[in-house]
């Protein structure tokens, strides 16, 4: 599941950007294996580690660190006798020299107060090995300078080669019409004479090569191949003293190989922690303050891949009597990026890196799970709902009070009321369960639950409704709209439409003689339509719980779709203060909470105006009652009133 968490908010990416910073192989490798830690005391150190590192980098520099290719290839050869080859030697040299280098970048880096300047100190000290590879190696040769043979056996060479090639000159000189060229020529290790092939019979010697034309035939003279053979057994001298000179080193080396591989590891492991640190530098990281107290507060927080010029800062806080989180807004206004933000800022944190924000106070969670994105698999057939709901399951089977849950469009896919249901459902398990969670969704009931429990709080994502653009920013504490309806009529979509599409969604919208939203509220932003309510008398004592607007929108005689049952029902009376609708089913009345209610058909398409609904809500013996009563006292009638269940 954490693998599947990482993938979805992206902290692969964080790690493959660290592999493209580091220097070794071997780092990048244990740079891919990073995972966030579950002890606050190594999240700490790690993150200490990434402080320091950025303080060396900004003060003194890109450190000199070296790539170590090849090196456990070297020193494996070692170790089962081979011999080392110059140019591996070399690469032994240039490791050491950079150990020394790096060694004194650290040394100067003391300075600065930190401790990850004395892991210079762990770096064992290979300059005798270094001097010798100097003395012996150089241009991935075997030079002169190893060994007093080597250089007078090569002296002797050289004499060879140039009495060899002063008596072929002479013979070029002297005998210019014999040869297609006045240069010695050089085939298979031997000098030659280009000879014309009328005259081949002339030159006295070894045919060593035709040309392709056969116009040339390439010969060493006999007057020269006593020094040829000279010249071959100092070639075999050469080589027995190269071969040992370089045995030599190779045990060198391996006996030294214990050193190397501390350096090695030490090497690697600067490496890693200085990749974090130039991370830090890239995205402008900071340091997180790390908790225990299941508390995160995100001031001016960044996603990592989103440009800084691009990007509105998020600022976001989670805990103490908090614990759920539920975001909602227009599509495409950045709910998901936040979600993303929040779940990926704390992986970093976690796993000992900077976060890019302008600070930061993170809490230890022992797993971050996450359902975002939609999840469909054809493959496995599965749909976006079934997808979600088997992630969700698994999600919930390993959430406990230490976990981070992050959910994207929760209840989406299905049924709108039974996905409305199933949100709240899984909402009310995570609060049980007492972990962090944030979740984004467009229902509204789903808001109104999280206005109404303890523990969970709403917020939105801004939208600006003059540009019609998502201003990307989060406000905790409110509840965002979708504003589909009034974006729809910003762009022009006729009211007519919008009318219907307003009924359909909220309830008849018309009726203004008794003070409810007229059928201009569909074009009215969510604070508009609340002040419409309150100027129409409807605000409750400031000590009063105020009354959710959506229950206003119920009126008697409304037909209406009871959930989750799905019984069809008439409202015999309006909203109370708790938001609950008076409604008959089948001859029972009883009052259900506005969030259960659909709207099939408004009364005043159902019935004619000043319709009388006692016809449909009172007994036979009330209504008469009621008739006389209307013509004067009558002290033996009483209306009785059928008991509502609740």
């Amino acid at each position: 599941m954490l693998d599947k968490t990482i993938s979805v908010l992206e902290f692969d990416k964080i790690i493959n950007k660290l592999c493209d910073i580091a220097i070794s192989d071997k780092t990048k490798q244990k740079l891919l294996t990073l995972r966030p830690f579950l002890s606050i005391s190594e999240v700490n150190l790690r993150i200490k580690e990434t402080t320091e590192a950025r303080k060396i980098l900004e003060s003194m520099g890109t450190p000199p660190l070296p790539a170590m290719k090849d090196m456990e290839k070297i020193l494996d050869m070692t170790e089962k006798g081979s011999m080392l080859l110059p140019e591996q030697l070399s690469l032994v040299g240039q490791f050491i020299a950079a150990n020394n280098r790096m060694k004194n970048y650290l040394k100067k880096a003391e300075s600065l107060g930190v401790d990850m300047a004395y892991y210079g100190n762990s770096l064992v000290d290979l300059s005798g090995l270094l001097n010798e590879i100097n003395v012996c190696i150089r241009g991935n040769r075997v030079d002169d300078a190893a060994s007093k043979d080597l250089k007078d056996i090569r002296r002797k060479m050289e004499s060879v080669n140039s009495e060899i090639r002063s008596k072929l000159e002479n013979l070029l000189r002297s005998k210019k019409d014999w040869f297609t060229e006045s240069f010695v020529s050089n085939r298979n290790g031997h000098f030659v004479l280009p000879v014309k092939k009328e005259y081949k019979n002339q030159v006295n010697g070894s045919t060593l090569d035709i040309s392709s034309t056969g116009a040339t035939y390439f010969i060493v003279p006999n007057t020269v191949l006593n020094l040829e053979d000279e010249l071959s057994l100092l070639r075999i001298r050469e080589e027995n003293e190269e071969r040992k000179i370089l045995y030599t080193l190779t045990n060198l080396v391996q006996d030294n190989s214990p050193s190397i591989h501390l350096n090695m590891e030490a090497l690697e492991t600067l490496d890693f922690i200085f990749a974090k640190g130039k991370l830090s530098m890239d995205m402008n990281g900071v340091p997180a303050v790390m908790n225990n107290k299941r508390y995160i507060h995100i001031i001016n927080g960044r996603h990592p891949f989103i440009k800084p010029s691009d990007c509105v800062p998020l600022n976001f806080t989670i805990g103490n009597e908090i614990r759920g989180v539920v975001i909602t807004g227009p599509n495409t206004g950045g709910k998901t990026v936040a979600l993303k933000t929040v779940g990926l800022l704390q992986l970093m944190a976690q796993s000992g890196l900077h976060i890019p924000c302008e600070s930061a106070e993170l809490c230890m969670n022992n797993i971050i799970l996450c359902d975002i994105g939609d999840g469909q698999s054809i493959t496995e057939n599965l749909s976006t709902f079934s997808a979600h709901i088997t992630n969700i399951i698994e999600i919930l089977s390993q959430t406990d009070r230490e976990s981070l849950v992050l959910l994207d469009e929760l209840g989406s896919g299905t049924d709108p009321a039974e996905g409305m249901g199933i949100a709240i459902s899984i909402l009310e398990e995570l609060k049980e369960k007492g972990c962090l969670f944030i979740a984004t969704t467009h229902y509204p009931e789903v808001k109104d639950y999280a206005d109404n429990t303890a523990g969970l709080i709403n917020a939105k994502m801004a939208f600006d409704r003059d540009s019609l653009k998502p201003l990307y920013r989060l406000e905790i504490g409110m509840a965002g709209e979708s504003c589909a309806l009034y974006i729809a009529k910003r762009l022009g979509l006729p009211k007519r439409m919008l009318t219907r599409a307003y009924e359909e969604a909220y309830g008849r919208s018309n009726e203004v003689k008794n003070g409810t939203i007229p059928d201009s509220a569909f074009i009215m932003d969510a604070s508009e339509e609340t002040n419409y309510v309150m100027q129409n008398h409807i605000q409750k004592e400031k000590s009063e719980k105020p009354v959710n607007v959506r229950s206003l929108r119920f009126h008697i005689g409304d037909s209406v779709m009871v959930y989750p049952q799905k019984k069809i029902g008439i409202v015999y009376k309006t909203a109370n203060e708790k938001g609950e609708i008076g409604v008959q089913i089948q001859k029972t009345k009883q009052l259900v909470n506005h969030k259960r209610l659909q709207l099939k058909a408004p009364a005043t398409e159902l019935y004619p105006v000043d319709y009388d609904f006692s016809i449909i809500f009172d007994t036979v013996e009330n209504r008469k009652a009621r008739h006389k009563m209307e013509k004067g006292y009558q002290p033996d009638l009483k209306i009785t009133y059928e008991k509502e269940d609740m």
